[in-house]
C-alpha cells in the first residue's frame, strides 16, 4: 500500500487495495468456518437430533443471508474499510455509528478470544498430555501454563502475520480453506462409504428447546460474512462484485454446517456421539476406522481455527482503524505500520485481548460464544434499519448492487431483515429457551463498560448524511486545537 498522506491526521489514512476476488471470498467464508462444527455438533445432535439441528442450520442460514442482502447493497455502495461505521454513519450519524461498529468488534473480539481458547483444545487432542503446570481451576477446568502458552503463541503469530500485511494474510487464508475444503471432501466420502442412516436416530428431540439451543449459535456461527465489508477498502475488483461475495459466502457457510451435521449423525449412533471426547473428530475417525483419520480432521479444525481467527482479527482491526479515522478512537489505532502500512496499533489491541482468554481455561469457549451473539446481533439490526432509511432518504444513492431491482421487494427484504434480527436478540433475554447465564451477560457488560468511555466523546449534534464523517472529524480537529 501506499499513503500519499501523512498519518498525522488519521482522517486522511487510506489503505491499499491487494485483495482479489478469491481473497475476499477466502476471508469470508474462512471467517465462518471456525472451530465451532468441530466441538459444538454433537452437542446440537444431542439436543435437537439430525433433522432438527439441519433445519435450525437452514433457519439461521436463511436469517443471516437476508441480513447479508442488506450488506450487499451497501457494501457495493460503500466499498470502504470499516463496513457498518461507515453504513450507519451515513443514515443514523457519528454516536450511533460508534454503537454499530464496538458492537460487531465485540463480536469479533469474542471469536477471535474463542480460537486462542480453542487452539489449545485443539492440539491436546493430537498430543495427550500436552497439559503441564497446574495454575487454577475455572468452573471444573484445571489450566495449565503450558495449555495457555500454546494458545498465546498461536495469538501473536496470527497477530505478526497480519501487521505484516494484508496480502499475507490473504495467502495464509487462501491454504487454510483449501486445506478445509478437501477435508470437507473426506467427510461426504466417508459418510457414503461408510456411513449409516440408522445412526441419524432420533431425527427431532421432542420439544423445541433442542432447536432454539442451535439457533441461537447462528451468530456466532455466521460472523464473518461481513468481514467482505470490512476489508473493502483493500479489494481490487468492481463494487457490485464485492457485494454479492457477501451473499455466496454466507451460502456455503450454510451448506458447510449442513454437510457436518448430516456425516457426523451418520458415523455413529446418537448415545456414543454423546459419549465422544470431540464428537466430529471421532465420528471421522470412525468413518474410516482410523484413529488417524480423527487426527487429520482435528487437522481440518485448526484450519478453521486459523482461518476464523486470521479473517476476524482483521476485521476488527479495520474497525477500530475506522472508528479511529473518523476521530471516534485515539489517533493511535489509526497509525499504519511504518513499513507494512497496516493498522498495526489496532491489530495489536485486539490480538493482545484475545491473549488473555486461553488463561481462563476451556470454559470461557462456550461463555465467549454466548457473550459475543447479543453484540453481533445489535450490530446487524443497526445495518438492517440503515439499508431501510437510506432506501427512503437517499433513493439515487449509486448502488452498483440493487438488492431486489428498483421495486419494493428491496424493502421487504430489509423489514424481513430488522424484524429478523430483533427477534434473534430475543431470543437471549431472561425466560427464553435460549436464555444466557451470567457468565456470557458478564463478558457482555465488560466489553460494553469499555465502550462507554469512548461513547460519551464521540460528538453528539451532527446529523447523519454523505459528510457527517468529515464533520465529526473537524469537531475533533477543534478539539486538538483547544
Amino acid at each position: 500500500m501506499s499513503t500519499t498522506r501523512t498519518n498525522k491526521d488519521p482522517g486522511q489514512v487510506s489503505l491499499a487495495k491487494t485483495l482479489g476476488n478469491w481473497d475476499a471470498l477466502a476471508l469470508g467464508f474462512g471467517a465462518m468456518i471456525g472451530f465451532g462444527w468441530v466441538v459444538l455438533t454433537g452437542g446440537w445432535l444431542s439436543s435437537a437430533g439430525t433433522l432438527g439441528t439441519i433445519v435450525a442450520v437452514l433457519v439461521g442460514g436463511g436469517i443471516m443471508a437476508v441480513v447479508g442482502l442488506t450488506y450487499a447493497e451497501l457494501t457495493a455502495s460503500m466499498p470502504k474499510a470499516g463496513g457498518e461505521h461507515n453504513f450507519i454513519l451515513r443514515a443514523l450519524g457519528p454516536r450511533p455509528s460508534f454503537i454499530g461498529s464496538w458492537a460487531i468488534t465485540g463480536g469479533y473480539v469474542t471469536i477471535v478470544a474463542f480460537e486462542a481458547v480453542a487452539f489449545p483444545r485443539t492440539v491436546e487432542y493430537i498430543f495427550p498430555g500436552m497439559s503441564q503446570i497446574p495454575l487454577w481451576t475455572i468452573a471444573g477446568f484445571e489450566v495449565h501454563l503450558t495449555w495457555a502458552l500454546v494458545g498465546v503463541l498461536a495469538g501473536i503469530l496470527i497477530t505478526w502475520i497480519n501487521i505484516r500485511g494484508v496480502k499475507q494474510a490473504g495467502v495464509v487464508q487462501t491454504f487454510t480453506v483449501i486445506f478445509l475444503l478437501a477435508i470437507g471432501l473426506l467427510m461426504i466420502f466417508g459418510s457414503v462409504t461408510g456411513g449409516e442412516t440408522a445412526n441419524m436416530e432420533p431425527w427431532f428431540t421432542p420439544g423445541m428447546k433442542g432447536f432454539f439451543t442451535v439457533l441461537m449459535a447462528v451468530p456466532f456461527l455466521f460472523i464473518g460474512f461481513d468481514v467482505i465489508p470490512q476489508s473493502a477498502e483493500e479489494v481490487k475488483i468492481p463494487s457490485r462484485q464485492i457485494g454479492k461475495l457477501v451473499v455466496i459466502a454466507v451460502i456455503m457457510a450454510t451448506l458447510w454446517y449442513v454437510m457436518v451435521v448430516l456425516t457426523t449423525a451418520s458415523a455413529m449412533p446418537a448415545a456414543d456421539l454423546a459419549n465422544a471426547n470431540i464428537a466430529t473428530a471421532d465420528a471421522f475417525g470412525a468413518l474410516f476406522n482410523s484413529d488417524l483419520m480423527a487426527k487429520i480432521l482435528i487437522a481440518g479444525g485448526i484450519a478453521g481455527i486459523l482461518t476464523s481467527w486470521n479473517s476476524l482479527l482483521l476485521g476488527a482491526s479495520r474497525l477500530v482503524f475506522s472508528l479511529a479515522r473518523s476521530g471516534m478512537l485515539p489517533d493511535w489505532f489509526a497509525r499504519l505500520h511504518p513499513k507494512y502500512k497496516t493498522p498495526h496499533n489496532a491489530l495489536l489491541f485486539i490480538g493482545g485481548i484475545s491473549l488473555v482468554a486461553p488463561f481462563f481455561g476451556e470454559r470461557m469457549l462456550g461463555w465467549l460464544v454466548d457473550s459475543g451473539a447479543p453484540s453481533i446481533i445489535i450490530a446487524y439490526f443497526l445495518v438492517s434499519v440503515t439499508f431501510l432509511l437510506l432506501r427512503r432518504r437517499e433513493p439515487q444513492m449509486d448502488r452498483p448492487l440493487r438488492v431486489g431491482g428498483e421495486g419494493r421487494f428491496g424493502e421487504v427484504i430489509g423489514w424481513a431483515s430488522v424484524l429478523l434480527t430483533f427477534g434473534l436478540f430475543s431470543l437471549y433475554m431472561p425466560g427464553m429457551p435460549a436464555q444466557l447465564t451470567w457468565q456470557p451477560w458478564l463478558i457482555f457488560a465488560i466489553w460494553w463498560a469499555m465502550g462507554a468511555l469512548f461513547f460519551f466523546k464521540v460528538p453528539g449534534g451532527i446529523p447523519a448524511g454523505v459528510d457527517a464523517e468529515e464533520k465529526v472529524l473537524e469537531v475533533v480537529r477543534a478539539r486538538r486545537k483547544k
